[in-house]
This record gives structure tokens, C-alpha cells and sequence, in this order.
């Protein structure tokens, strides 16, 4: 067995901003909102929007204080209403139905194939007249399977909301996530890949009336500030944030090439041991997580545990198997719910010397005997 010491721990996340570049471009930035006092809505929450917009090939975006903020706008923009019902991923943060389920409408959750989005078959067979859209999540920042859910969605003529909390910056066949769904939406906050000091989240369309709905929503459903037209909530995006959004946006590029470094070290040392994720042919992940399947998931943590190597399991509870949704869930999870016995993401962040890359490998080789 190793012997965990000290300076071999490996935290799963490390949210410190320790490069003095990126440091000092973020300090001027907060100096610029403390310069200009613009605190809410300020120039740069336009200029965010602005930016990402064009970088997910979308006509216009709406900042917004977190990503479950965003997923309720969409479907209050939608008119989602009880009776309705909206077809999920069994699997993701729950954050993911709550958003959803405070419209009223209902969650009714699809199952997953084995890269853990999604499965296209599971939402064709839970369709009914009542579904009013597919919300699908691109999950560990790995596209789900588009092409198949457009064609699904055009044949029932459902909208779809893309829930991609956890993938910006990845591509499917070319085209960056974001770009498919009627509307989507996107979590920033701190624990994300682009990531905000804090909570942060947007919503993207093309549509200029929803546009206009979403804008007055997020501002408690007022124009012009005063004039109220529908009941809405505080859900703006922070001046602060959006100014260190546009500086990590800088380092995003160089930052997803680091953890796709690790994650081919990853693929090389671990692939005969354990089932390790694979990009998808013409898409691009940008690895929010690596998340493994084993044999022996438990007995495999606690061995890293004790090896000074800090894992999660994301996420220990499916959404249809929360208390607040298990009472007459509807849906389909029985692979999901085989495949979160099996799952465990290991640290794989841009932060991570490659002698804690080879460490984990080596650990996780020694558990398996290799």
C-alpha cells in the first residue's frame, strides 16, 4: 500500500487563483467596477453577454445569477404551466429539475446510455401529448447526442432547452454547445470550468421576443425598472462578475487544453483497469469532470482516501430518487441507476502537477494490482 504524506494530497478542485497574470487582470477588474460603482447591470454584464453570445453562435444572451435562475427563466419564457410536462436526464444536480418544477410543470426523467447523458431511445418513449420539451444536460462538459434528440424534436415539434451548466466550451461535430435548443442555459459558478468568484449563469436565444422576456423577468418581471408586466424574480447578474467572467474567458482556452493534457494521461495508464470516458468521433468535451466506472467503486475511493487523493460521486442521488421528486416520479433511470454504483470522478483540474496526475494513476493501479 502507498503511504499518504503530506504534500502528495490531492484536492478534486482547487479554486485558489494562484497565477499572478490572471490574478493581477482580475484585481484590475474588480478596480473598475469600484472605479465606474455601476454594481448591478453595469457595461460589463452587457459586454459579458455580448461575448458569449458570439461564442456560442447564438444572436443574444441574458446574464443571470446562476444557472438554476437560468433553467426557471427558460420556462417561464416557455409558459410552462401545471399539466405540462418536461423529459430530463435522470441523472444531474438537482438543481437541474428544480428549475423546472418551480414553473409547475412536471419532470418526467429519461434514462442515460453509458457516457452518461442522455439516452435518445428513453426520451422517444416517454413522449406523450402533454410533453411540452426535452431538456437535455450536457454532463461532465461531454455533448449529449443532438443530432438524434433534433430529429426527435422536430418530428414532435417540442422545443428544446439545452441545460449545459457544466459544458461550455465543448462541441458537437463542430458546433459549440449552447447552439441546438431553443433556448440554453448556462451555469458559471465557481465549481465550473469558466468559472465566476461566486454564482453566475446565462440564457441564450435567438428569438427577440424572449429576449425581451427574459430580460424584464430576470428584473422581477419590470421595464424601464418600474413598470411591472408579469411577477418575476432578482435573478441579475452581478456588475463584479460579469467583469471577472470576461478576464477568466482569457485563460479558458489554455485551461481546457490543461485538463485535456490530464485526461489523455488518464486514458494512457488507467484504460485497461477501469472504463474511462471517451470523446465522442467529432465532438469536443472540455472536462468539467473525469468521471471513471469501476468495479469495487466504494472499496476504490476509500483506498484513494487513505492515499491523500480527494474523489466525489456525482451525483449520489438521481433526480427521480430525491425526496422532494420521489413520490410519483415518472420515467425511466434502471441504467442510470446501475451506472451511479460505478461512477467515481477523480481530480483532473488545470491545476494538478502531472507528478499528482501520475500519483492518482499510480494509486489507483496499485488498488487494481496493475
Amino acid at each position: 500500500m502507498i503511504t499518504a504524506i503530506k504534500q502528495n494530497i490531492v484536492p478534486f478542485l482547487d479554486l485558489r487563483v494562484t497565477d499572478a497574470e490572471q490574478r493581477q487582470a482580475l484585481l484590475d477588474a474588480v478596480a473598475r467596477v469600484l472605479d465606474h460603482g455601476r454594481m448591478i447591470m453595469g457595461p460589463e454584464v452587457t459586454q459579458w453577454e455580448n461575448e458569449l453570445a458570439r461564442r456560442c453562435g447564438r444572436q443574444l444572451a441574458v446574464g443571470v445569477n446562476s444557472g438554476t435562475d437560468a433553467l426557471y427563466l427558460a420556462g417561464r419564457v416557455l409558459d410552462l404551466r401545471p399539466g405540462d410536462e418536461v423529459i430530463t436526464t435522470a441523472l444531474s444536480w438537482v438543481g437541474t429539475a428544480n428549475g423546472i418544477a418551480l414553473t409547475g410543470a412536471t419532470l418526467v426523467f429519461a434514462d442515460i446510455r453509458d457516457d452518461l447523458n442522455i439516452d435518445p431511445d428513453s426520451v422517444s418513449r416517454l413522449i406523450t401529448p402533454r410533453t411540452k420539451a426535452i431538456m437535455p444536460v450536457h454532463y461532465t462538459g461531454k455533448a449529449c447526442d443532438m443530432g438524434t434528440l433534433q430529429r426527435i424534436t422536430k418530428e414532435h415539434n417540442l422545443p428544446i432547452i439545452e441545460d449545459a451548466a457544466q459544458a461550455f466550451g465543448a462541441t458537437y461535430h463542430g458546433r459549440p454547445v449552447g447552439s441546438f435548443g431553443r433556448i440554453a442555459c448556462f451555469s458559471m459558478n465557481a465549481m465550473k470550468v469558466l468559472a465566476a468568484c461566486g454564482e453566475a449563469g446565462a440564457v441564450l436565444v435567438d428569438d427577440p421576443y424572449l429576449h425581451q422576456r427574459l430580460t424584464a423577468l430576470r428584473y422581477n418581471g419590470t421595464i424601464n425598472r418600474e413598470t411591472c408586466l408579469e411577477p418575476g424574480l432578482n435573478a441579475r447578474l452581478d456588475t463584479l462578475q460579469a467583469a471577472i467572467l470576461l478576464v477568466r474567458l482569457r485563460y479558458f482556452d489554455e485551461l481546457v487544453e490543461k485538463r485535456r493534457i490530464i485526461t489523455q494521461k488518464y486514458e494512457e495508464k488507467l484504460a485497461k483497469l477501469v472504463k474511462t470516458p471517451r470523446e465522442a468521433e467529432n465532438c469536443r468535451d472540455v472536462w468539467y469532470t473525469y468521471t471513471i466506472q469501476a468495479d469495487r467503486r466504494d472499496e476504490l475511493r476509500a483506498y484513494l482516501a487513505a492515499n491523500g487523493i480527494e474523489t466525489k460521486i456525482h451525483h449520489p442521488i438521481l433526480m427521480p430518487e430525491q425526496p422532494a421528486y420521489r413520490d410519483g416520479a415518472r420515467g425511466e433511470w434502471k441504467h442510470a441507476k446501475h451506472l451511479l454504483k460505478r461512477m467515481l470522478s477523480i481530480p483532473a483540474h488545470e491545476k494538478m502537477t502531472m507528478e499528482q496526475v501520475d500519483y492518482v494513476a499510480k494509486t489507483i493501479r496499485n488498488f487494481y494490482g496493475a
